[in-house]
């Protein structure tokens, strides 16, 4: 694998037809969140609060925002989750994802899952297409890749 990892790290790349700041809308708003990530993303006091659609809520603080170029937010189990951007050169954005401190024993399903919501992301932010299927009978926990 080329990507960057270790025991309880995760990185990711990704390739968005979308500008920066388009891209960095959907991270870092309230309706951008609930269009690829979660049912909502309710962002107050500095944390979001995460309902997703097997019912788990996660409220993370937001750890760091430059906009358009970085987004860091406290995710679930306590890791830390970046979203770092630059221009492609064409227009789009490349989105690098870190997700550090993630726990050992969670890391394959977390690996998992990012690969899930940052596949939401490019078909809503490039396509304004939601992949997910918001019905908590077909959940992650219930083997459906739709997160």
């Amino acid at each position: 694998m080329n990507f960057l990892q270790n025991s309880t790290d995760i990185t990711w790349r990704l390739r968005l037809r979308s500008s920066l700041n388009e891209v960095y809308q959907m991270l870092s708003t309230n309706e951008g969140r609930a269009r690829f990530w979660a049912e909502s993303a309710i962002e107050t006091d500095r944390a979001i609060d995460f309902v997703f659609p097997n019912g788990l809520r996660w409220r993370g603080r937001i750890v760091e925002q430059i906009p358009p170029k970085r987004y860091v937010v406290e995710y679930i189990g306590g890791s830390i989750t970046s979203f770092d951007l630059e221009d492609d050169g064409s227009g789009g954005a490349v989105l690098t994802l870190r997700d550090v401190g993630v726990r050992a024993e969670e890391w394959e399903e977390v690996m998992a899952g990012w690969v899930s919501v940052l596949m939401a992301l490019k078909a809503a932010v490039d396509y304004g297409i939601d992949l997910r299927n918001h019905d908590a009978r077909y959940s992650w926990e219930e083997g459906y890749v739709e997160n």
